[in-house]
Parts: structure tokens; C-alpha cells; sequence
């Protein structure tokens, strides 16, 4: 075999699994951005969009979207998800389509910004609860789809050696990825019922 043809000392590659929720993953949120880019050009330019998130007082997107919170580099944070998201994607595919897999640095580099992504989506989810008061219904989504992201990026990095140990905390990251998600998510729940009593303006 030659050197071009021998698979790399030190490469990692996910399950077909772990990729194809990476790469649906990617895709919804992606395009959720899109929809909440339009609902911004909309606020801007008074031109209703495709698919309205102003659903109620509490259910809206309006504060969200036009507040520096909403723009933390000087233009709407739409874009900067409609750009990250495609990180997921390609990472997905690129799993796939690598018989051997990729080298270290990929996966690290990936699971950084998929680890930005996961404290942005705090950060903001705190902001809507506790500054806006209002639950923007297209952000919510991107919540849901990133906190597993997050979980299954961190698990198998871990678990498969990415970041050399602790392999273990990996294992368990995996075993119990749908259960620590919807912790994630109830602990989210639980904030924005104790501030705003979402059950109470049904």
C-alpha cells in the first residue's frame, strides 16, 4: 500500500447515526434561520413575511429581532445561524462520505463552534426570558435542535478519543443523550414558566 493510500495514523469518524442527526440537525436549523431572516426583513420593511411568528403578546419575535441582542455583530443574528448551521451539515456528510475519517483537528475545530452555538443559544434563551420577556417561536426551534447537537458533538468527541480523555464521560454523554437533552430543555421550561407563567396566558 502506499503512502497516499494508507488511512491516516490518528482519524475519527462517527456513526452513520451520529451523522445523519448532525446533518438533519444542520438542515432544520438552517432553515429556521432563513424564516427568522425574512421575519426580520419584514420588521424592517413592513413586507409581511411567508410564515409570521407574532403569535401572541408572549409568543412573538418582534423584541427579539430588533434588539441589540438580536444583532450582536451589527446585523441580525439570523445570519450568523444561517452560516453556522452549515457546519453541522457538512460535517455530517463529510463523515459519510470518509471511509477512514477525518483528522483530529476537524472534529475540534467543529465541536468548538458547535459548543459557541450551544452558549449563544443560553444566552439568548436568557436575554427572551428574563429581558424581553417574550418567547420568540422560530428561536425556540433553533434551541431545540441545537442542545442535542451539542450533547452528541460533545459525547462521541469525548468517547472517541478526539480530545485523548476522558473517554468514559464521553460514553455516558451518549448513553444518555436524549435524557440530558430534555433536562436541557425543562430547565429552559422551568425558567420561562417561574417569569413569564406560559401556562397561565394559554
Amino acid at each position: 500500500m502506499t503512502d497516499a493510500a494508507r488511512p491516516p495514523a490518528s482519524a475519527f469518524r462517527p456513526s452513520r447515526a451520529l451523522a445523519i442527526l448532525w446533518i438533519v440537525a444542520g438542515i432544520v436549523g438552517w432553515t429556521v434561520s432563513f424564516m427568522i431572516y425574512r421575519e426580520y426583513i419584514g420588521q424592517l420593511t413592513d413586507v409581511a413575511p411567508t410564515f409570521s411568528c407574532e403569535f401572541s403578546a408572549l409568543v412573538t419575535c418582534g423584541p427579539n429581532l430588533l434588539s441589540p441582542a438580536g444583532n450582536l455583530l451589527g446585523f441580525t443574528n439570523a445570519i450568523i445561524g444561517m452560516v453556522l448551521f452549515l457546519g453541522p451539515v457538512f460535517a455530517g456528510i463529510g463523515a459519510l462520505a470518509s471511509p477512514t475519517g477525518m483528522r483530529p483537528w476537524y472534529w475540534r475545530t467543529f465541536a468548538v463552534v458547535v459548543l459557541g452555538g450551544f452558549a449563544l443559544v443560553h444566552v439568548f434563551a436568557y436575554r427572551s426570558i428574563f429581558e424581553f420577556g417574550t418567547l420568540c417561536p422560530w428561536c425556540m426551534i433553533v434551541w431545540v435542535v441545537t442542545i442535542p447537537l451539542f450533547w452528541s458533538v460533545a459525547g462521541w468527541t469525548l468517547r472517541a478519543g478526539v480530545w485523548g480523555a476522558p473517554r468514559r464521560l464521553g460514553d455516558v454523554l451518549l448513553t444518555w443523550l436524549v435524557p440530558i437533552s430534555v433536562v436541557n430543555y425543562l430547565l429552559i421550561a422551568v425558567a420561562a414558566q417561574l417569569r413569564l407563567d406560559v401556562l397561565g396566558s394559554l
